[in-house]
């Protein structure tokens, strides 16, 4: 297999970047036609794979959607034997279908190598002592975190989520320097370092920030508060995980991994493709990895690329801070929530589908209620059977989303009808 690892890249010049994501867009096209699903893709939008040259024919590509995803699990995308592949990372599902990332030895390396970059560009060496509080397991957050930190050579700290006691024990006793997380995370841990007056005993110098939207006012209060400059990184599963573009130092966009990630934006509604500074959907390809290979990946966010100068040298396009999405996804502390997989487990409670979602940021943690209106038979039931239905809702809604949300049974009829579509989600943050 290709070397696919050339570190000089990041400050390529543009003519070069093109040729060799043409290159590497043609070899990707043809290896995915290998694969039933796409082969059945292409042909049925009259595509030759041949065709396919430069980075100029990538509009003849049709797109791929997470339905496509959904309809190939588990196996259907998988780009090379089942005995290649060496890894998976998922996320979940709208109604416990989840979407399934394959990777192959050589995927895992370039993951590593993009996380690496991230941490470089933040000012890691082997030096530092990497806190990785991203989640690990089958979510993204940690795994790449880690690799990326054993890459560049540091001492890394594979801390996961949660435990904050042990978190700033460890933080305070290995003196980390670089702390990896959501940055609701990272806002609760200066809270709980603040408050136990253990500030003066903290050795970071930078935070790498990713999985949910943040604004610059909470990055400012952060940076305030912990005493480190705060990177943003974006990355989604489907793709690879985080890495797929990070921040420098001049913190005006994250630069995409324009090597191993081919990014356009599309209008979401029509899917012609817009130029440099215009608002719109992000499609990324992916032109290196071999196991889950996709090309023109609708990814649903809304942002914006543009090829300004870096001061920091990097010539790789930068993508705004995310702007929204096209569909009904919220990000909730780095979790992947659509409302359809809230309903579900109403459903299957023994409620009707009249419910309110109200998502809220208190103090930088993002905050998930859930109202749900009781029938008529079980309103005129006791407390105690109310609060243990409230329960049951609760426990099923965090093995369904990973994730604990209060739940509120309210009279029924209580809440509000709509002559059109139901209001359904009530998102108070401020991003």
């Amino acid at each position: 297999m290709e070397n696919y690892y050339q570190p000089d890249m990041e400050c390529a010049p543009y003519e070069q970047m093109r040729a060799l994501q043409g290159e590497r867009l043609a070899e990707n096209v043809r290896h995915a036609y290998t694969i039933p699903y796409y082969k059945d893709l292409l042909d049925r939008n009259g595509v030759n794979p041949n065709d396919i040259r430069s980075v100029e024919d990538l509009g003849k590509l049709p797109f791929i959607t997470k339905d496509d995803l959904k309809i190939a699990y588990p196996y259907g995308l998988l780009g090379v034997p089942l005995s290649e592949a060496v890894r998976i990372q998922s996320t979940s599902g709208t109604t416990g279908r989840r979407v399934v990332a394959f990777y192959t030895q050589a995927d895992l390396d370039l993951w590593d190598e993009c996380c690496a970059r991230a941490i470089m560009a933040a000012g890691g060496t082997k030096d530092d002592v990497v806190q990785v509080s991203y989640g690990y397991g089958l979510f993204t957050g940690g795994p790449g975190l880690n690799g990326g930190s054993h890459k560049v050579g540091s001492l890394t700290l594979p801390m996961s989520s949660g435990n904050t006691e042990r978190q700033i024990q460890f933080m305070i006793d290995l003196h980390s320097t670089i702390l990896c997380c959501t940055p609701s995370y990272a806002a609760y841990l200066a809270e709980s370092i603040e408050e136990a007056g253990l500030m003066d005993k903290i050795s970071l110098k930078a935070g790498i920030f990713g999985a949910e939207a943040w604004s610059d006012e909470m990055r400012r209060d952060i940076e305030a508060k912990l005493h480190i400059k705060a990177y943003n990184i974006y990355g989604l599963t489907e793709i690879s995980g985080p890495g797929v573009s990070s921040e420098c130092s001049e913190q005006t966009g994250m630069h995409i991994n324009e090597d191993h990630f081919l990014a356009e934006i599309i209008d979401p509604e029509t899917g012609r493709q817009l130029p440099y500074g215009e608002r719109g959907e992000l499609v990324l390809s992916c032109i290196t990895k071999k196991a889950f290979p996709l090309i023109r990946y609708r990814t649903r966010d809304i942002c914006v690329l543009t090829r300004d100068k870096c001061s920091c040298g990097r010539t790789l396009v930068k993508m705004s801070r995310l702007m929204g999405r096209t569909d009904d996804m919220l990000i909730i502390r780095g979790v992947n929530v659509f409302p359809s997989q809230i309903e579900t487990v109403i459903i299957n409670c023994g409620f009707e589908a009249n419910y309110q979602i109200i998502v809220d940021r208190v103090n930088y943690y993002d905050t998930l209620d859930v109202h749900i209106e009781m029938t008529p038979e079980m309103f005129s039931d006791e407390v105690r059977s109310v609060e243990a239905k409230e329960k049951m809702v609760v426990d099923r809604l965090r093995s369904m989303l990973g994730l604990t949300a209060k739940v509120t049974l309210v009279a029924p009829k209580s809440i509000t009808r709509s002559e059109g579509k139901a209001v359904r989600i009530i998102d108070r943050r401020k991003i």
